[in-house]
């Protein structure tokens, strides 16, 4: 290996270690900047039960300071997920085509938007749903005693799995773009995705009930379904491209421009 070539190793590893840095105090800053909503924060988190006429306790010392710490952390890694999607942003943009460019900006800016879209789905309806079922078992003989330390946690495992399968759409346009599967394979697929997604659902709800494990599962199978979808399309859009008969997609805009300046 050259001298240039290691320099430009060291340089990059620098530059990385740079980026980690500013994600891990942008992480902090916003996390301290969080510490002062805490209060209102967990106060929309722990609606569901609220909502319900159900309180919610703490059982140890320290378990209240605790559970708003790691809350503040939470949410301040949500708030800082844009910096440290910038610094990555940087430092990869400079090694992509101009075509490549473009396509990681836009995969960057909706996998963002997919994942914050993700928990607000798995909150405001499912999350919602599951709390009101569960606490419907205890009936008129038993009272819930709910520690807010297991109730956060419970809730950000609920979460952020959400956040997650919210991205499947769209690495399966990717994958999709650069031949890894097809509509035929993932239709092959369906019933090990039923499975997959109960399987799943189990794991990360740790609930004997039924209903919930659904209640995560199906958005999970219909996440699948419309990758597929999302797949089939990207799949029809090649086959026209490949028979000449590319679909122009910046042609009804074109259109729409020389009509503005005729009139």
């Amino acid at each position: 290996m050259s001298k240039t070539e290691e320099l430009s190793v060291v340089q990059h590893l620098e530059e990385l270690r740079r980026l980690l840095i500013i994600s891990i105090i942008s992480t902090v800053v916003m996390a301290g900047v969080s510490w002062v909503f805490t209060d209102q924060i967990l106060q929309i988190l722990l609606q569901p039960v609220t909502s319900t006429g159900k309180d919610i306790v703490f059982i140890g010392v320290t378990e209240a300071v605790m559970t708003k710490i790691k809350l503040a952390f939470f949410t301040g890694f949500l708030a800082s997920l844009p910096i440290t999607l910038w610094q990555f942003w940087g430092f990869i943009i400079p090694a992509l085509r101009k075509l490549e460019r473009v396509y990681f900006t836009v995969f960057v800016f909706i996998s963002c938007l997919l994942f914050i879209g993700g928990v607000a789905f798995g909150f405001l309806v499912v999350f919602r749903l599951c709390i009101q079922f569960l606490l419907q078992y205890g009936g008129s003989q038993l009272i819930p005693m709910l520690s807010v330390g297991k109730y956060i946690s419970f809730t950000l495992n609920f979460l952020l799995p959400f956040g997650l399968i919210f991205e499947m759409p769209l690495a399966s346009f990717f994958l999709a773009k650069l031949g890894i599967i097809s509509y035929r394979t993932m239709v092959k697929m369906r019933k090990m995705a039923i499975v997959v997604s109960v399987v799943i659902a189990s794991a990360v709800v740790a609930s004997p009930d039924i209903f919930t494990v659904l209640l995560f599962a199906a958005p999970m199978y219909l996440l699948y379904e419309l990758s597929a979808t999302i797949v089939r399309v990207v799949e029809w859009m090649n086959y026209r491209k490949q028979a000449g008969r590319a679909i122009d997609l910046v042609a009804p805009f074109k259109k729409l421009t020389r009509l503005r300046k005729k009139l």
